[in-house]
């Protein structure tokens, strides 16, 4: 596993419009609401699992119905092809789920 450079870095953005590159360019960030707490919770818990099946975590947050997610490689000090394919996860995961409260 090896740092991106900047060419790559950029280049593999380009298919993560929603993800944001931080200001030392080491990390990705993006924030996703859901429509409750059940849904984040639920979303949370695919991307639990998911990283730790890739054994790589991420550093997050969650308020009601938002979740805040960022990737970073600690063994290299920046952002690394897993960070990448594990965003890339995340927006997958989050396409499944509904953008308005469910009935209940």
């Amino acid at each position: 596993m090896r740092k991106l450079n900047t060419t790559e870095t950029a280049l593999e953005l380009g298919a993560l419009p929603h993800w944001t590159l931080s200001t030392n360019g080491e990390a990705i960030t993006r924030e996703f609401v859901l429509a409750d707490f059940i849904q984040a919770f639920a979303f949370m818990t695919q991307i639990a699992i998911a990283a730790e099946k890739h054994n790589h975590h991420p550093e997050w947050s969650n308020v009601y119905n938002q979740v805040t997610i960022t990737w970073t490689t600690h063994d290299v000090d920046g952002l690394s092809s897993n960070d990448i394919d594990m965003a890339q996860l995340c927006d997958q995961a989050f396409a499944g789920y509904a953008s308005t409260p469910t009935a209940g």
